[in-house]
């Protein structure tokens, strides 16, 4: 399957399941009264997506990448947080080992495709022509 926008990647599919499953877990009534918390987590699981999505715009291999890692570094704060949630009870022990699991597995997943990226020759939409030079 060739990949022709961020919707047909599935760590992006992924990382908006993620998101939904944290907003699920937000709607706890200890959990929405703290306000801080549940902040950073929406953020940070929306920014996985997000990186994802606005690397892949960029329409280059290096800027992809970078944003990658982006995503990879949010994906490891809401893995931070989600044990913050379960030690304050906010969360059950299941559900947070479940969604701990999947942001371990998302970020995984997440650095294959940056070392695939690097080790490709494709460079992405922004050095397919050749008359076309990266700008500095």
């Amino acid at each position: 399957m060739m990949i022709e926008q961020f919707e047909d990647l599935d760590i992006w599919k992924e990382a908006r399941e993620l998101c939904i499953h944290i907003k699920e877990i937000c709607e706890n009534s200890k959990f929405s009264k703290d306000y801080t918390l549940k902040n950073q987590i929406l953020s940070s699981s929306g920014s996985i997506m997000d990186n994802i999505a606005e690397g892949f715009e960029r329409g280059g291999n290096k800027e992809f990448i970078q944003f990658l890692f982006i995503a990879k570094g949010s994906c490891g704060e809401t893995r931070s947080q989600l044990y913050r949630a379960k030690d304050f009870g906010y969360v059950s022990v299941e559900k947070s080992e479940e969604l701990i699991k999947t942001t371990s597995i998302l970020s995984k997943k997440i650095s294959a495709l940056i070392n695939y990226l690097k080790r490709s020759s494709l460079k992405g939409a922004k050095f397919k022509n050749n008359n076309l030079k990266p700008k500095p």
